[in-house]
């Protein structure tokens, strides 16, 4: 029998086949110790939870003994962009220098890849298209007479948000199974038989817990024949799976209903019943929905419930599923007459089924467990799901493991918590007999970067606590040329921030200010480190949300990551309500144990934009004085890496001075 640990640690020793097939290639005690620890877990089995620091290289880590064990494993990912980076980059490179042979599959959703009937259905529709839509439309067409793995991916001049996307793909709602008249073609179907045939199937979080809830579906029917789960980006697994363990109504879901009963209008007719009044009324509700909370473009939650609807928003959601379930009853009963009539019809009853359950079931009382919320915005809904995916997850083990084989389940992130036992992350994800091991950045934070926090500071809530924030950045740009990113706890702050900086810079400082929802974040990403490599001008970016974390900007295109102030919950968000109230009823802290937690981890993510490489040299910014007057600043602060500590602004000054590439003369404080 293979000795795994020694194997292993022979791999990423000096002289091992790491070092061998690279002279770039340094072993990191880091590494190896996180590889050994899967090594361990894969042969004995059982629950590994390992928080692997920015440079330690936990991708390999668990990747070299996961392929060395030659067992049959899952990857899943929070994000497509790492799941690409497995399946294109990562594992062919280690399979070609380990010497082994392994068939390597990549399972994404429906919606990522081409549904040839659908697409025909589109370029037959007189549908109400944009002539945008039609153009990139027939531009997929043209594309699917050469693919071969119809992931729509490969359509790089095709955006993300591109209409024409939903209507020549699948979703479960949409999708005719072994109905379809393009069965043959299905794209779905053969990265599904891939992935079965494969030993090593790289896959994400989403398609993950969607698959749970079907029988039948790949990672369902996957799960039973691997022996070995991974969940890389395992921070984002209890956010991503509550989305998939409740029910949901969402104005997308109501609009692409009633567009796809317009594909087969021909079709629906019953002797003089008029569907086309029904499909009105839905969209209606669907426009009703959309106006929620006066229809602002920032996306807020409020509680929802028929005996607990909360503001105006709560209260007409309970009217716009009264109008939706009226509505969706007589068009379920019509579309039951005739779904008989064709494959497309029989899957339209079904989704008409399938809401109306879901209308009557948001109508009552949340199951036990469950908590229920509307969310306003550009996209609005109306959601329940449990606090955590914890039951979930303990289901999952219980059901596959058994006494004499106990599967391996590795869970790593670079930020999975701010203490040695990750208890908050272990909780919500039902890891309670989990090995824990921490494995620390190889980076000398203390020689790399400096944290500073203005003692003299407006307090969050206050009014000119924004463009105070815009003030600091402003200046220190000038210093530094831009390489800035600045990173706000919610997109109010973030406009603010950034038209602030734009008036302050100004076309003369040659600082271009970027601010998130400009562009894609990967074009951003890009402008960014263009304009870092370029002596003449520089970049601030301003933005909030996903880019806490997943964002790599090395070198000296990023210098400064200013954070605007503690991101804690937002204050009265539902489901943290909800959790906060479940840890009261337990006799339990939950500003301690579930606010400080979650505030940390966010915090921990952020600073770590800064340092990328053994070669950064930067500074932390966080503007907020409550980390030094208040008793939780010290659990926050003890989250951050080890940074050296500046106390005033002469002090932030110099070392700002310092960081400057160029000689400069300019002296803002």
């Amino acid at each position: 029998m293979l000795d795994l640990e020694s194997a292993v640690t022979a791999i990423f020793a000096q002289d091992g086949a790491l070092a061998r097939d690279s002279e770039h290639f340094l072993p990191r005690p880091g590494q190896t110790r996180m590889a050994i620890a899967c090594a361990q877990t894969i042969q004995a089995g059982g629950q590994l939870v390992v928080e692997a620091g920015t440079g330690v290289g936990k991708t390999f880590a668990y990747l070299v003994p996961l392929i060395l064990s030659g067992q049959r494993a899952i990857v899943s990912t929070a994000t497509k962009a790492l799941q690409d980076q497995l399946a294109v980059r990562d594992l062919p490179a280690l399979l070609k220098v380990l010497g082994v042979k392994s068939q390597v599959a990549v399972l994404k959703g429906r919606s990522s890849y081409l549904c040839p009937h659908r697409l025909g259905l589109a370029l037959a529709s007189e549908g109400p298209f944009s002539d945008r839509t039609r153009l990139e439309i027939a531009r997929v067409a043209a594309w699917s007479r050469c693919t071969e793995s119809g992931d729509v991916a490969e359509l790089d001049d095709l955006s993300e948000q591109s209409a024409a996307l939903p209507e020549v793909t699948s979703t479960r709602d949409n999708c005719l199974g072994g109905q379809c008249p393009q069965i043959s073609r299905c794209y779905v179907n053969r990265a599904r038989d891939r992935a079965l045939r494969a030993d090593l199937v790289v896959t994400n979080h989403h398609l993950f817990f969607a698959d749970q809830n079907v029988r039948e579906s790949a990672v369902a029917e996957l799960l039973p024949t691997v022996d070995i789960v991974v969940f890389d980006e395992a921070h984002q697994l209890n956010d991503i799976g509550v989305q998939f363990m409740g029910r949901q109504v969402t104005m997308r879901q109501l609009e692409s209903f009633c567009r796809d009963l317009s594909l087969f209008s021909s079709q629906l007719t019953l002797g003089s019943a008029d569907w086309r009044v029904w499909v009105a009324d839905l969209l209606h509700a669907a426009a009703r929905m959309q106006t929620l909370g006066g229809g602002v473009a920032k996306p807020e939650r409020v509680h929802f419930g028929t005996e607990m609807a909360s503001g105006p928003a709560g209260s007409e959601m309970v009217e716009v599923a009264k109008e939706l379930r009226a509505t969706l009853s007589p068009l379920t009963q019509l579309l039951a007459l005739i779904a008989d009539s064709s494959p497309d019809l029989e899957r339209m009853s079904q989704r008409a089924q399938t809401l109306l359950a879901d209308v009557v079931q948001l109508l009552g009382l949340p199951l036990e467990g469950h908590v229920r919320w509307v969310e306003t915005g550009q996209h609005a809904k109306v959601v329940e799901t449990p606090l955590d995916v914890s039951h979930a997850m303990v289901s999952l083990f219980q059901k596959l493991d058994r006494p004499d084989q106990r599967k391996s389940w590795i869970f790593t992130s670079a930020t999975l918590g701010h203490e040695p036992t990750l208890a908050h992350f272990r909780a919500m994800c039902g890891l309670d007999d989990a090995r824990v091991v921490c494995v620390e950045s190889p980076f000398d934070f203390a020689a790399q970067s400096w944290l500073y926090i203005p003692s003299e500071f407006p307090r969050p809530g206050e009014l000119l606590h924004s463009s105070e924030v815009a003030h600091l950045v402003s200046r220190a740009a000038v210093v530094l040329g831009g390489r800035t990113l600045v990173l706000t706890t919610t997109l109010r702050a973030m406009h603010v921030i950034g038209d602030a900086l734009v008036k302050h810079l100004g076309a003369a400082s040659g600082i271009e200010v970027l601010v998130q929802g400009q562009a894609s974040k990967r074009e951003l990403t890009a402008r960014f480190l263009s304009a870092g490599q370029d002596a003449t001008g520089g970049c601030v970016l301003v933005a909030s949300a996903s880019f806490w974390e997943g964002l790599d900007l090395p070198g000296d295109a990023l210098q400064l990551v200013v954070i605007d102030k503690i991101p804690f919950l937002p204050p009265g968000d539902p489901l943290a309500l909800a959790r906060s109230h479940k840890l009261e009823k337990q006799g339990k802290n939950a500003f301690s144990q579930l606010h400080v937690p979650h505030a940390a981890l966010l915090l921990k993510q952020g600073a770590g934009r800064l340092i990328r490489r053994e070669s950064d040299r930067g500074l932390l910014v966080v503007c907020d004085v409550r980390l030094l007057k208040m008793g939780y600043g010290n659990k926050l602060l003890e989250a951050l890496p080890p940074m050296q500590r500046l106390f005033d602004d002469h002090d932030f000054a110099s070392k700002l001075q310092a960081l400057t590439k160029v000689s400069t003369n300019v002296h803002c404080w």
